[in-house]
């Protein structure tokens, strides 16, 4: 894992950075990845990119992997690209940092 975290607390939760990959076999975190000096948590799911399918599947894993309502995760830029941001409220970064696969 890199020193730097692609999250950081703000009130009441957590601001996430994302790199998405669609059409996966299966929703999964994979990790943290570095892309322009800046960290990504990276994740894929199995919806496609077409419609918002798969800014809707990655806010439904996420809400399940940690525990909130689909309604506390929001979209905050990146609807259309594969890096997005998003806003998580109630969640937990212990929780979050605790779902990182590890790379030994």
């Amino acid at each position: 894992m890199t020193a730097e975290l692609p999250w950081r607390p703000v009130a009441g939760g957590v601001e996430i950075a994302f790199r998405l990959t669609p059409r996966a076999g299966a929703d999964r975190i994979e990790g943290i990845v570095l892309r322009c000096g800046r960290p990504w948590l990276a994740v894929r799911v199995a919806a496609p990119p077409v419609d918002g399918a798969a800014n809707g599947a990655l806010i439904a894993f996420l809400a399940r992997v940690l525990g909130v309502a689909r309604s506390q995760v929001s979209l905050l830029a990146g609807e259309r690209g594969r890096e997005k941001r998003l806003r998580i409220d109630g969640a937990d970064p212990a929780r979050l940092a605790a779902l990182i696969p590890s790379r030994d």
